[in-house]
Order: C-alpha cells, then structure tokens, then sequence
C-alpha cells in the first residue's frame, strides 16, 4: 500500500479520453523499473518519505536493500548539500508543481558526477495531494544514425566553442540548416535536451572544472557565461543541487575525480 494514498495504486498516464480510468499498481511499477539501469523511479508519501524506490536507485545509493530506502526522506539518504535540494523540489511538488525534463547532476556512489533528466509529479487522491511519484533519466549516447546528425554536430562545436558567450537559437538554426521549431525537436531526438539545456551543461561543466582553482566564484561565473554571480548560483544550484561555494568545499575536502564527460554516457 502506498503510505498516505488510500489504495496504493497510480493512474495510468496514457489512457483514452473516453476509457474507464485504469489503474496500474506502484508495486509493479517498481518491478517494471528494478529491469532499467538507466532509470530511477520512486514514489514518496506527503512527508517526502519514500515509499516505493527501484533497484536502480538502491544501489546508487551505495546500498543492497530496498527496505534501506523505504520510509527515509532525500535528505536522510544523500550527502546533506544534495538531499537537503531534493527536499525542498519535493515540498514543491508536494504543493502541486510539476517538473519536467529538468536537467541535473546526480552524484554517484564513486562520488563522480554523471547528468540525467528528472521529472516529478504530486500523487492525488481524492482531490487531495497524498505523494509524489517521478524518474530521472540517464542521458545516453546520441543517436548517431539520425539524418540530422552531421549537420547536428555543427551547433554542437559551435556550442563547445562559444558557450561563455551570448547564444542565440536563430544562428544555431542557421548553422544547421534548420528552422528553429525543426532544431529543437531534431536536437532533443539526437541529444536528448534541447540546445539551451545543452549549453547550460556545458556552462556547469565548465564551472566544476573551475571551481577546483583559486579564482573567485564571481570570476568563475563570469568567465562560463554567467551574467553575474546571482544568475550562476542560481543555475548551479538549480542543476547540481549546490551553489558552487558548497560545491568547491566538497571538491576540496574530497579526492578529486573527473567532472562528467562531455560525450554523453549512460549510467550503469
């Protein structure tokens, strides 16, 4: 049973307008997701507390039960500067917020990071908001055998290049070939994001680099593309979870590891 739904059950996302509703049980949900290892699913109660969790997301937390999950918040589970964000994106959706596609960096149990796309939405339940369900897709490789691909590739150089600069979608269109509208649904079916989701994990993946030196978080914004160190605590916290000061204390009380590929890999 779902804690805090009445009947433990979710509502199917696709259905006909003109079916009966149809129901498809969290249990098996969770069992449908413990086979992809690129995916984490999970459902939590009104306290943020999980209570379905699939394997995949078990043992990125370094751990080898489902039951070590069950019942514990984010920010009981993740190191306090991640679990406290996923906390407070939680409470939002608890509210009635939906996130979608959100781009991130989750933190594996090697401590490397690795980008993924979440979606959240609240659970209802008689007209009242009980839980929450959700999953964050790894990104994979491109689809290289796309027929845009090549001309694709283009905006990705030019991106790789200029991404410290002002980036417009009109001359990345041009580049392409492509009218806007074909761009953005051509570039999410290769790369899985958008060209300005692109950009912005190249800005952040820069910023990690950066971040490991001695020049200031101000220089380092700036120096990405940044307007200002507002806007760039902004988005990494948005993305990472942390604002970079928190961000730079943890990667210098840690080893150092490499800051996620720029070619686009699928978590294991």
């Amino acid at each position: 049973m779902l804690d805090g739904v009445s009947d433990g059950r979710l509502a199917a996302l696709m259905q006909p307008a003109t079916a009966a509703p149809m129901t498809i049980a969290a249990d098996e949900l969770e069992r449908l997701f413990d086979a992809l290892p690129d995916v984490v699913f999970f459902v939590k109660d009104d306290a943020g507390r999980y209570t379905h969790a699939n394997l995949t997301l078990v043992r990125r937390l370094g751990l080898k039960r489902r039951d070590q999950v069950i019942g514990r918040t984010a920010d009981a589970l993740f190191p306090a500067s991640l679990g406290g964000s996923y906390a407070t994106q939680d409470r939002r959706v608890l509210a009635g917020e939906i996130i979608d596609n959100q781009l991130e960096v989750h933190i594996f149990p090697n401590r490397a990071p690795g980008w993924c796309v979440t979606c959240k939405r609240p659970l209802a339940d008689a007209g009242r908001i009980r839980g929450l369900f959700g999953i964050s897709r790894d990104l994979g490789r491109p689809d290289s055998r796309h027929p845009t691909y090549e001309r694709l590739r283009r905006v990705l150089a030019y991106l790789q290049e200029h991404y410290a600069e002002a980036v417009r979608i009109q001359p990345l269109a041009e580049l392409a070939g492509l009218s806007m509208a074909q761009l953005e649904r051509h570039f999410r079916r290769v790369f899985q994001l958008s060209p300005r989701q692109w950009l912005i994990k190249l800005r952040i993946e820069a910023a990690m680099r950066l971040l490991r030196t001695d020049r200031s978080i101000a220089a380092v914004g700036l120096s990405c593309g940044f307007a200002d160190q507002s806007a760039f605590a902004r988005q990494f916290k948005a993305t990472s979870g942390m604002t970079p000061r928190d961000y730079r204390g943890m990667r210098l009380a840690e080893p150092a590891v490499a800051p996620a590929s720029r070619n686009v890999r699928s978590r294991a």
